[in-house]
């Protein structure tokens, strides 16, 4: 019973880890319509930003911590589970918050 146990949830971490790197990879996915008139009027609207850059870092901790749980897992169980969780975010939270370059210079293009 026991190995059937740890079978399925290593199979929903797993699964969970593999949505979670879908929605990273995925993207916003966003479509503009554009009519044509006789006038033309220039509107700049502010971007709405997306779930993903909403809560970017916050998931890029939470998705390295779930990886590093479920090799942890696959390795030594539940304390393995709890030392790669640890080691996964903390692994995360240093690329997001040290290493990463957040501010990109964007050049208009009119």
């Amino acid at each position: 019973m026991a190995r059937k146990t740890q079978g399925s949830l290593l199979t929903l971490l797993l699964l969970v880890a593999l949505v979670f790197s879908v929605v990273m990879v995925a993207g916003p996915v966003t479509s503009t319509v554009s009519a044509q008139t006789t006038t033309t009027v220039v509107r700049h609207r502010r971007h709405k930003r997306s779930f993903w850059r909403k809560h970017r870092d916050k998931l890029t901790v939470a998705g390295t911590g779930l990886a590093g749980a479920g090799i942890g897992a696959i390795a030594g169980g539940k304390k393995g589970a709890a030392i790669g969780a640890a080691v996964g975010a903390g692994s995360g939270a240093l690329y997001t918050y040290k290493i990463r370059k957040r501010h990109r210079r964007h050049v208009r293009r009119y």
